[in-house]
């Protein structure tokens, strides 16, 4: 495997601001956007978009406000194809603006568009936008229910009216690995110089496969939201993309890994939503071991039952914890951090013990508590 510094870098863009505010009932203060912000451009995030000017007055004086924090990272605004939300943006002082346009049939007759109406607003829009931001990304919502055939023309006419980037968007979770393969590498031919994103949803729970098979097969840019959170099953994790750049393929992102836990944990607490025991990458049991086998493994080698290192994000090593599954090799390695040497016969008694209480208690034994069941059980 090529150490990270020789991996091809995939800009990594974070909407936990936009998108991820869009999950049902989630709603950040001014305070937390603040903190988020920071807390993103400080790990190495290279883009943040950061709300939709259309919402209103407070929504262009919050962008305003974290435009004024002056990140090292890029802020975007997001817009419809409108030219009074680029317009709002404008005045939000974004350095970047991301504007959406549907391209699939279901969304084009939900809104009453036509396939020409979209081609025009492109070549309306785009231009004016390049002389008034940085950076100017179009969007295909709604990607990969689009005619084929004509979402290659949309790619290659946002090219010719010279977006920086165009986000190809499984707006509805729709699709697997093997279909974004084959978008990428085709719409890769139609883009020319300007460059793709992807953008996927995890209606059907593949947000985080999609979007590493997007940067497999090339795709210079991602779209992410920290816990995943966003509309319906939430978006692609920012923390299981970074780390799966850092552990396997020929890519890799500027986020500081060690940085991933307190985001994630501060996005559940303002989200409330709490994360999962069995979450990957941040979950409290995801370096955890039961299982005899695996915690007999463990204490000859870490690497034997887990991908990567803990300590890549700042964790402890993996944790051996004593319930039903447990084996007597974990159990009189626990007596012995305790001062308590067993001999064959009392550690299988412990063990049958052990088992017991943990069925019957549906829950695993704190280290103080095996303590006490030896010393009433067996000793």
């Amino acid at each position: 495997m090529k150490s990270n510094a020789l991996k091809t870098p995939v800009r990594i863009i974070d909407t936990t601001l936009r998108d991820g505010e869009q999950a049902p009932g989630v709603a950040f203060r001014i305070e937390e956007k603040i903190a988020l912000v920071r807390l993103l451009a400080d790990a190495g995030v290279d883009e943040l978009e950061v709300g939709t000017p259309a919402m209103g007055p407070s929504a262009c004086r919050e962008i305003h406000g974290l435009v004024a924090l002056n990140p090292t990272c890029l802020l975007t605004s997001w817009c419809r194809a409108l030219k009074a939300d680029v317009d709002l943006a404008v005045g939000c002082g974004t350095g970047g603006v991301h504007i959406s346009f549907p391209v699939s049939p279901i969304l084009l007759r939900a809104m009453n568009k036509s396939q020409d109406w979209v081609l025009s607003r492109l070549t309306e829009l785009v231009p004016p936008a390049l002389r008034r931001f940085e950076m100017v990304s179009v969007g295909a919502q709604d990607a990969f229910r689009a005619d084929p055939n004509f979402l290659n023309t949309f790619v290659r006419t946002a090219a010719a009216c010279g977006a920086h980037r165009v986000r190809i968007a499984d707006t509805v979770g729709v699709v697997g690995p093997s279909q974004v393969d084959r978008m990428v590498r085709q719409l890769t031919h139609q883009a020319g110089s300007t460059h793709l994103e992807f953008h996927g949803h995890n209606d059907l729970g593949m947000a985080t496969a999609n979007t590493v098979a997007a940067i497999e097969a090339g795709i210079p840019a991602i779209s992410v939201t920290v816990n995943g959170i966003g509309e319906r099953a939430g978006n692609a994790p920012l923390e299981q993309v970074v780390v799966a750049l850092r552990t396997i393929g020929n890519r890799s992102s500027a986020v500081d890994t060690r940085r991933l836990m307190k985001i994630c944990r501060f996005v559940s607490r303002i989200s409330n939503r709490p994360i999962p025991v069995d979450r990957p990458i941040t979950g409290a049991a995801a370096f955890s071991h039961e299982s005899g086998i695996h915690a007999a493994g463990m204490l000859k080698n870490q690497d034997t039952y887990q991908p990567f290192s803990p300590d890549i994000l700042g964790r402890k090593g993996g944790q051996l914890v004593v319930g039903r599954h447990s084996g007597s090799t974990v159990i009189k390695h626990v007596m012995q951090n305790a001062g308590v040497t067993l001999d064959a016969e009392k550690t299988a008694r412990l063990l049958a013990a052990v088992r017991a209480e943990s069925l019957r208690k549906k829950a695993l034994l704190s280290s103080g508590e095996l303590v006490q069941l030896y010393q009433h059980a067996i000793s």
